[in-house]
């Protein structure tokens, strides 16, 4: 299996050179050169994550030389449970809880899987890898805990100063040793701006060896891909029918995870796509038009992006437009909606939703009666309320508890620098 540039096909990979380089040298993004069609039956025995993921990424890794470490790969990285859990009496749905890792949010799916393999593959190596990330909030504390500790790499991590939310902010911040956390003067757009002009930088590219943990590495979406496996799965033995995913997205890398799945003949229905206030791909998908903008800080903070990278990977997949609105739906939810769903969904389902996973339970309280009833839906529950205590408790009138993990960083002195969101500054901090 080869891995080919969302700008020309010419630039192909192996699998550890993809994961390894993160970009591809004309800066387009890695994805497979061909998606293996598999069956239901193909899965047959697999329950657990780890067997379901094994064998659902073994094309991909065909021919790789981390191809016999697969399954020590999945089970290193997905050793926490993912349950798929009933909405509430009354409907046909079920929540996908993501948050039981060990930063009680999805990010640890891709992280985790990502510094298995190139903890494995920087093995003996002379020189230290240098790991890149943009975060808007999620992604940069699941990196650095993955990464954290691991010898001959190092975390460099840079989130939108006063855009995040506290505790995000404490899991940022944490971790020192191998991590540097960089405090950035602008929004998640400019973080992840200062990455792509890092990876493209002649003098630090000379004197240091560069990889990013952004889903814009595609080590990051293949194991997001395992857990919408599993999910339609068991829906499908449980049903007969096909699951319809409501996403929250931002940076576009978990819904590519789940198109991935279908399009790979998967049982997955309809795709529904939702949006905090920042709607350029809701209005693309309506209009036609691509028209990137400035990110609008909201309370669903990890998805406030106003220039998504993996939509470069999408319209790779469907080029046309009218293609890509036919494959995927997409929702605009305000943060006054937000409220409301986290107030509403406590008081008469039972459910403690945070800002993120609010917006699918809000897309899904929007659906007509009849296409909510046409098949099995689920929600993908992204981040642990726990995470935004300031939001959700005063809206249900208790406290959230705190998993055992997330409140053991929370205890953790913070090591961090300020930057302003320039491409000098950064490099000035890697010497």
């Amino acid at each position: 299996m080869r891995f080919i540039s969302t700008r020309d096909a010419a630039h192909s990979a192996t699998l550890s050179q993809a994961l390894r380089r993160g970009l591809a040298p004309d800066g387009g993004l890695y994805v497979p050169e061909r998606f293996p069609v598999r069956s239901v039956a193909e899965f047959d025995g697999a329950g657990p994550l780890p067997s379901v993921a094994t064998r659902f990424l073994k094309p991909f890794f065909e021919d790789d030389g981390l191809a016999p470490e697969l399954g020590a790969i999945v089970r290193e990285a997905f050793d926490f449970p993912v349950p798929l859990e009933p909405l509430g009496t009354g409907h046909d749905a079920a929540v996908l809880e993501l948050f039981h890792g060990p930063t009680a949010a999805f990010k640890d799916f891709g992280a985790r899987f990502l510094a298995a393999c190139l903890g494995r593959l920087h093995q003996g190596a002379s020189r230290t890898l240098t790991i890149l990330v943009a975060t808007s909030g999620d992604t940069g504390g699941a990196v650095a805990a993955a990464f954290h500790g691991r010898p001959g790499i190092e975390v460099v991590v840079l989130y939108p100063r006063g855009l995040v939310s506290p505790r995000q902010e404490l899991q940022l911040t944490c971790w020192g040793g191998n991590v540097r956390s960089l405090s950035v003067a602008g929004t998640f757009d400019d973080c992840q701006r200062l990455v792509k002009a890092a990876f493209a930088d002649p003098a630090l590219a000379a004197r240091r060896e560069l990889s990013s943990a952004n889903s814009i590495n595609v080590g990051r979406l293949l194991p997001q891909a395992c857990y919408y496996v599993q999910a339609s799965l068991a829906t499908w033995r449980r049903t007969g029918q096909l699951a319809n995913f409501i996403v929250p997205s931002g940076n576009l890398g978990n819904v590519l995870a789940c198109v991935w799945a279908r399009r790979m003949g998967l049982p997955i229905g309809d795709i529904l796509l939702a949006f905090n206030a920042n709607r350029t791909v809701p209005d693309y998908l309506a209009s036609g038009v691509w028209q990137p903008r400035a990110s609008i800080p909201t309370l669903a903070s990890a998805m406030d992006v106003g220039n998504p990278s993996n939509m470069e990977r999408l319209r790779h997949l469907y080029p046309e437009w009218r293609e890509l609105a036919n494959c995927v739906g997409a929702v605009s939810v305000s943060d006054a909606e937000i409220r409301e769903r986290i107030r509403i969904d406590r008081e008469r389902l039972g459910q403690t939703w945070c800002p993120h996973t609010a917006t699918a339970a809000e897309a899904y309280a929007r659906l007509a009666p009849e296409r909510r009833a046409a098949g099995p839906w689920v929600l993908v529950a992204t981040a642990h309320p726990a995470k935004f205590p300031e939001t959700v408790e005063p809206l249900i009138g208790a406290t959230v508890p705190v998993p055992p993990a997330l409140a053991r960083l929370l205890t953790l002195p913070r090591h961090v620098t300020e930057i302003p969101a320039t491409l000098e500054a950064l490099s000035a901090v890697l010497p």
